[in-house]
């Protein structure tokens, strides 16, 4: 796997849902480690939570619903001894994960509604946490307090994965979809300019906070099934223009996939033609020390 995940990693899924590859880093990182997976839609990353519990993986994990540009979360410590006294002295901390929300929050949630695709000024809302996530003994204002530059540098994630809403137009199975949907579906969510411009402003941002949030020394890859140098190449070179502690690497695995060089070096691509499979694009950074 491109990012390289090894056994005591903190690990951010900054568009999780629906969960396939959040799943498989909780399989590589097995009792060790974490994983918060991040979604800023409400439904897909239920589904998420959902295949969590299913397989039996959650036990490391936290998943919020929140903005990918804009949230702020740092990795936590897992739970101590001492997380379990202070457990026992204040009651407004986090308790073991349950389904069933409080009766106030049902209530609220009835009157005011729920929507399912938050916004930007949308505080992020934890919707799962497993036993050793490192949440339970923990206050909202502990879970949710704002990291420092100097933290991040230190306690950040060890390891981030972007994979950046796209287009899909390198998908094979997206674009046979649209064969049902129409092409007038298609025009307006592949060909559409404007589309195509708000998608590289948000590619762009997903990859800078991400970034943001990685420790010093910690990895990033940026991925989307777009064949398309505008949402990829061109995402890369404003980014790389705008971070200069980032770093582009070498995937070492990238050698034996079935895949070409993209028109950045140690940049790789995945189609139809040289692969056999649908379109991918693939990246990974470095954090380093200016």
């Amino acid at each position: 796997m491109a990012l390289g995940i090894e056994p005591g990693d903190h690990v951010l899924d900054l568009c999780a849902a629906p969960g396939a590859k959040l799943c498989m880093m909780l399989d590589l990182l097995g009792d060790s480690g974490s994983v918060t997976g991040v979604d800023a839609a409400r439904h897909r990353l239920a589904a998420c939570r959902t295949m969590l519990q299913k397989y039996k993986l959650g036990d490391r994990c936290r998943l919020f619903v929140a903005d990918g540009t804009t949230f702020s979360v740092i990795p936590l410590g897992f739970c101590s001894d001492s997380c379990e006294s202070r457990l026992e002295e204040r009651m407004d901390v986090f308790k073991e994960w349950t389904s069933r929300r409080p009766w106030k929050e049902r209530k609220r949630t009835k009157k005011c509604g729920t929507p399912q695709v938050v916004s930007k000024s949308h505080p992020p809302e934890l919707i799962y946490y497993g036993g050793h996530s490192g949440v339970i003994g923990l206050t909202k204002g502990e879970l949710y307090k704002t990291a420092s530059k100097n933290e991040i540098a230190s306690y950040g994630y060890d390891k981030v994965l972007v994979d950046a809403e796209c287009t899909h137009d390198g998908s094979i199975k997206h674009i046979q979809k649209f064969e049902q949907w129409g092409w007038i579906t298609l025009q307006r969510r592949v060909l559409d300019a404007e589309r195509t411009d708000d998608l590289h402003a948000l590619q762009l941002n997903l990859l800078t906070n991400g970034f943001r949030l990685l420790k010093v020394g910690g990895s990033l890859v940026y991925s989307t099934c777009s064949l398309t140098v505008a949402q990829n190449e061109d995402v890369m070179e404003q980014f790389l223009k705008e971070n200069i502690t980032a770093e582009l690497t070498e995937i070492d695995a990238a050698r034996n996939w079935p895949c070409k060089g993209g028109r950045i070096r140690k940049t790789w691509r995945f189609d139809p033609l040289t692969s056999q499979t649908s379109g991918l694009f693939v990246a990974k950074f470095r954090k380093v020390v200016i």
